[in-house]
């Protein structure tokens, strides 16, 4: 009897996996998705009061309208669901966030827990720093205070340079992107590791954008791209397939004039972040390939 209820269990736990992993049928049954977005990202933030606006937000909002078409719904909710570098993964798995659009790195150890739809931009990796620092590479960061966010990729990259250089700095971390930036604006750290279009958007924020600037070589060459629950083939593929269609229309084009080209909100002040030559290349050979792929021969 004690093996049957094991057995049942088991299949119980199963069937409940399997339904967790169909998004589609619970988008269609809830009428809802729940997108993970950031509060302080380059590609996804907030403006307040439940707003989230960005490059990345726009685009997925775009991609759930195409969702709602597929599924015949007259209306589908948009639940934004803040997430953090050190949350994001773990609320993807657990079925509170259905797609995240934040400003996450596609590479082979999260393709572990979760899938990633394809590449919609790829990052370069940076250094920003007080614009009278005279900080201009990662090897003049001896001694220094460096700050990066918790949970991010950057830390690997920090320590992968400063055994490479002998490089010896102090890291200190921000809770997100804002506090990292934050430690470097107030002077509590000299230097501030991590995507380029974190770095660029947080100068274009700043109460002095020319107090800064962007330095050094680039650390890591990554693709970002919208996470989702691992096992859940039509849902990428439906996601996949909106991703295309942006690219194709032009329209993915048009999205990234507007939120790196032109002025955008809160301070009307132009990030002025051209499209780089990697995420042309991506866009024109979509695919979902991890960062160990890009890695330099």
């Amino acid at each position: 009897m004690k093996k049957s209820l094991l057995v049942l269990s088991v299949l119980l736990a199963m069937g409940a996996g399997a339904v967790q992993a169909d998004t589609l049928k619970k988008m269609k049954d809830s009428g809802a998705i729940s997108l993970g977005v950031r509060e302080s990202s380059g590609l996804s933030f907030t403006l307040g009061n439940g707003k989230f606006v960005g490059f990345h937000t726009e685009m997925a909002e775009r991609v759930i309208a195409d969702l709602q078409k597929q599924l015949g719904l007259a209306k589908l909710e948009i639940k934004y669901q803040p997430v953090t570098s050190q949350n994001r993964i773990p609320l993807v798995q657990n079925g509170t966030v259905d797609l995240e659009c934040g400003s996450t790195t596609n590479n082979a150890t999260r393709q572990k827990d979760v899938s990633f739809a394809m590449t919609t931009y790829v990052e370069e990796v940076r250094i920003a720093a007080k614009a009278n620092s005279g900080i201009t590479s990662i090897s003049q960061l001896n001694g220094k205070k460096v700050a990066t966010t918790t949970g991010t990729t950057s830390v690997q990259h920090l320590r992968k340079h400063e055994r490479a250089n002998g490089v010896n700095f102090e890291e200190v971390f921000g809770k997100d992107h804002a506090d990292s930036f934050l430690l470097l604006e107030s002077g509590r750290a000299d230097a501030f590791v991590m995507d380029g279009s974190i770095l660029a958007a947080n100068i274009a924020k700043s109460k002095n954008p020319a107090d800064f600037k962007i330095v050094g070589e680039v650390l890591s060459v990554e693709p970002i791209a919208c996470m989702l629950r691992k096992d859940d083939a039509a849902f990428k593929k439906a996601v996949d397939g909106s991703i295309q269609g942006l690219i194709k229309s032009g329209e993915m084009a048009k999205l990234y004039d507007k939120w790196f080209m032109q002025p955008i909100p809160p301070a009307n002040t132009k990030i002025g972040l051209p499209l780089s030559e990697a995420t042309k290349a991506a866009w024109a050979n979509p695919n979902d390939k991890p960062m160990e792929d890009y890695a330099k021969k």
